[in-house]
């Protein structure tokens, strides 16, 4: 029991590094962000830090590449063996608001800081898994025009690019000022308006 603990201990110091540094890469923006201020926010020296990662990158890069396979990782699930295109969207948006949920200081990073991430070498990776997203969003909105369930002269990609930034959006929204709805009143919002409208 005690031996498990300890060897438990690393990964439970890492794992709480990677979260006051993804707050700040929130907050302060990632660039902005140093090492002492991340060493200082955990109560360690700026050295021990080194400890664990070999660079602040090397924090960056944690955080988003979980999110982008978590991302993805729910996009393949939502659309596999979907009866249509509509159930497949519904999904992909249950999916979103979920995980984005779990990633809002990665996601506050890409947004806040993609010129420069997109800009490394290091975080090449960013564009592919992009790349993938918006390919399953667009293939299921052709799919949806293609079946007659969607506008034939529905502009998939622009819609795409709508519902993302719908989607990303209440990772910003200010909580103090009452904007406070949860996860399953926003996706039911951002449906309702998507195949209803507001019309009668």
């Amino acid at each position: 029991m005690t031996t498990s603990k300890k060897a438990a201990l690393p990964s439970e110091r890492r794992a709480h590094l990677v979260q006051l540094a993804g707050d700040l890469f929130a907050e302060k923006g990632f660039r902005a962000t140093t090492v002492r201020e991340i060493a200082d926010a955990a109560g360690i020296l700026s050295g021990s830090l080194y400890h664990h990662f070999d660079s602040k990158e090397s924090i960056g890069d944690e955080i988003l590449s979980a999110f982008l396979d978590d991302v993805l990782a729910g996009y393949r699930e939502a659309v596999q063996d979907t009866d249509t295109a509509r159930t497949a969207i519904e999904q992909i948006v249950h999916s979103s608001t979920a995980t984005l949920s779990r990633h809002r200081a990665a996601l506050t990073m890409l947004q806040n800081d993609w010129p420069y991430f997109s800009a490394q070498p290091r975080f090449a990776y960013l564009r592919k898994a992009t790349k993938e997203i918006e390919q399953i969003w667009v293939a299921q909105l052709e799919r949806g025009k293609q079946s007659g369930e969607f506008r034939a002269d529905l502009d998939a990609k622009l819609v795409y690019r709508l519902l993302r930034d719908i989607l990303w959006m209440p990772t910003a929204w200010p909580r103090s000022r009452g904007a406070s709805w949860s996860t399953d009143q926003i996706v039911k919002g951002l449906l309702s308006l998507l195949f209803d409208g507001i019309t009668r």
